[in-house]
């Protein structure tokens, strides 16, 4: 009587249950992360080279190369991070996540496209402010604010010092008082200093008068002692007269654009347009300091 095969003539084997067949199978495969691992190092990459490439942390890499797949934190991110480190290790993901379904219950249920995409892709370090760009805008903005502050209100500033004595302010339009023209058919059309200008410059003290004859320029007066006595926006047609008791010094925005009188005499430098001149006049006859 033989035994070797059942009535039906099925082997002994062919009568396993089909779960014993696949566990046996299971055994004889490669894990997930034992495969991940060693195509990494057929790579020639380590697992901070992986990490860095994937952004994928180091104690995750690890884990899963253990077959670990706790700290991924579910199927969705499991399977992710199992495709990311199979391509970046040249391998195919598609066996490993075969694998990892088989032995985790199938594949998750099916979820909206949005949010598996924003599961799956690599995500960005979160970068903080750009502190140093919002220093920068801030102090270009109160630089900016400061200087337009200064240039709007500068014409308006009165003298800080007794010794600053201002001129008269002509108009554009011609004078009220009457004036006796000169003989010469070339006459120069800038305004004359005012007779009380040029009367207002004792000998023992300097006077300086600057005139906007030809636009408008910024100047700076100073007395002896550096003590600022005026300090803006001189516009065309306007003057200032400035007074010490020995010295005036004058920085002009554009020296083309200004006429000097200087102890009650007309200054005749050949000042060019739009260029700054640092200037400084004392008692007696005008020197340029």
């Amino acid at each position: 009587m033989s035994i070797g095969n059942s009535p039906d003539g099925n082997s002994p084997e062919d009568e396993r249950p089909f779960e014993d067949v696949r566990d046996e199978r299971s055994a004889d495969r490669v894990s997930i992360g034992r495969a991940l691992q060693q195509a990494r190092i057929a790579a020639g990459l380590t697992v901070d080279d992986v990490s860095n490439a994937t952004r994928v942390r180091i104690a995750i890499v690890h884990a899963i190369e253990h077959d670990d797949f706790t700290p991924c934190g579910g199927d969705v991110y499991a399977r992710g991070h199992i495709r990311t480190l199979a391509r970046a290790v040249r391998i195919d993901p598609a066996p490993l996540l075969a694998q990892y379904d088989e032995a985790h219950g199938g594949r998750p249920a099916p979820t909206p496209a949005a949010p598996l995409f924003e599961a799956e892709r690599i995500r960005p370090e979160r970068r903080g402010p750009n502190w140093t760009a919002a220093m920068v805008a801030a102090i270009v903005a109160v630089i900016g604010f400061v200087g337009f502050t200064a240039f709007d209100s500068g014409g308006d500033k009165a003298g800080s010092s007794s010794q600053a004595v201002e001129g008269s302010t002509p108009t554009a339009s011609k004078p009220a008082s009457p004036t006796p023209k000169t003989d010469k058919p070339d006459a120069d059309p800038k305004p004359d200093p005012t007779d009380s200008a040029i009367a207002a410059a004792p000998r023992d003290k300097v006077t300086v008068q600057v005139s906007a004859t030809d636009g408008r320029s910024w100047i700076s007066a100073k007395d002896h002692s550096g003590q600022l006595l005026w300090d803006g926006l001189l516009k065309q047609g306007q003057s200032k007269t400035f007074q010490d008791s020995s010295k005036i010094d004058l920085v002009l925005g554009d020296a083309g654009a200004i006429q000097l009188y200087v102890n009650g005499k007309k200054i005749e430098d050949d000042f060019q347009s739009g260029q700054v001149e640092r200037l400084t006049y004392t008692k007696g006859d005008p020197e340029v300091g």
